[in-house]
C-alpha cells in the first residue's frame, strides 16, 4: 500500500526569542522598580538630614531596609545617588510648574501660586529638601548635577513677559531681571528659613517676598475725563 504523500504539517518550533518569558519576570521588574524607589527615598532622607559628605551607601541601605548589594544594583556609588535625587528634585519643581500652568491663572497670579506651592514643597517634601541641600553642597559631590533653577526661572520669565504684554506691568519692567531677582530671593529665603526655623515659617517669608518683589498689576485704564469748564450761555 502506497504511503500517502500528504502529511500533517507541524507548527514551527519556537526559538528562544519566541519562547514565552518566565511568568515571574513581570513581578521581578515591579519589585526592582519598588526597590529603586525605596533606595531613592532613603537617600533623599539621608542627604536632607545629614548632608552628602556624612552619608554612606550603608546608611542608605539601612534606611531603605535593603542590602548594600541592592543599592549598588541600581546606583553605581553615592555620587550616582546624589545625581538621581537632584534630578528628582528638579522633576518635582517641573511638576509644580505644570500644575500651575494648567490652572490657567492670570500671569502674576501664576507667579504667586508657583512660589507658594514651591514653599509648601520645601516645607513638607523630603525629596525637595534633599535636592536643595545637594545644590548647596554641589562642590563636594564628584558628579555633575543639573544646573540650578534654570527651568524654574524660565517659567517666571514667561509669565512676567505675558503680564508685560497685557499691560499689567510698567513698560520699563524687565521680565528676565525680575525673574532672576525673585528666584534669588525665594531660594535664599527658604535657606534662611531652614537654618533658623526648619522651614516652619517659609510660607510667611515667601509672602513677604511676593509683597516686596512682585509688581502689583496696573489698574485698567478707564475712559479719559475732560476737564473742560462749562460756560454759561450769554444772553
Amino acid at each position: 500500500m502506497a504511503e500517502s504523500s500528504s502529511r500533517t504539517s507541524r507548527p514551527p518550533r519556537p526559538t528562544r526569542y519566541d519562547a514565552p518569558r518566565h511568568k515571574d519576570t513581570g513581578l521581578k521588574q515591579e519589585r526592582a522598580v519598588r526597590t529603586r524607589g525605596q533606595v531613592l527615598d532613603a537617600a533623599a532622607e539621608a542627604f536632607a538630614t545629614r548632608g552628602f559628605p556624612a552619608v554612606t551607601v550603608l546608611d542608605v541601605a539601612e534606611l531603605a531596609g535593603v542590602t548594600k548589594g541592592a543599592v549598588y544594583f541600581h546606583f553605581a556609588n553615592k555620587e550616582a545617588l546624589a545625581q538621581a535625587v537632584a534630578e528628582e528634585f528638579y522633576h518635582l519643581l517641573g511638576v509644580i510648574g505644570l500644575e500651575v500652568q494648567e490652572a490657567e491663572l492670570s500671569p502674576l497670579d501664576a507667579v504667586a501660586e508657583l512660589l507658594v506651592r514651591t514653599a509648601v514643597a520645601f516645607r513638607d517634601d523630603i525629596m525637595v529638601q534633599a535636592g536643595a541641600r545637594l545644590q548647596i553642597e554641589r562642590s563636594l559631590i564628584g558628579a555633575d548635577l543639573p544646573m540650578p533653577y534654570l527651568g524654574y526661572t524660565e517659567s517666571l520669565v514667561a509669565w512676567f513677559q505675558q503680564a508685560l504684554d497685557e499691560g499689567q506691568l510698567p513698560a520699563e519692567t524687565d521680565p528676565d531681571v525680575t525673574a532672576r531677582v525673585l528666584v534669588s530671593a525665594f531660594f535664599g529665603a527658604q535657606h534662611i528659613s531652614w537654618v533658623l526655623n526648619d522651614r516652619a515659617d517659609i510660607a510667611e517669608r515667601v509672602q513677604e517676598i511676593l509683597d516686596t518683589v512682585v509688581p502689583r498689576p496696573l489698574a485698567p485704564k478707564g475712559p479719559r475725563r475732560t476737564n473742560a469748564r462749562r460756560t454759561r450761555a450769554t444772553s
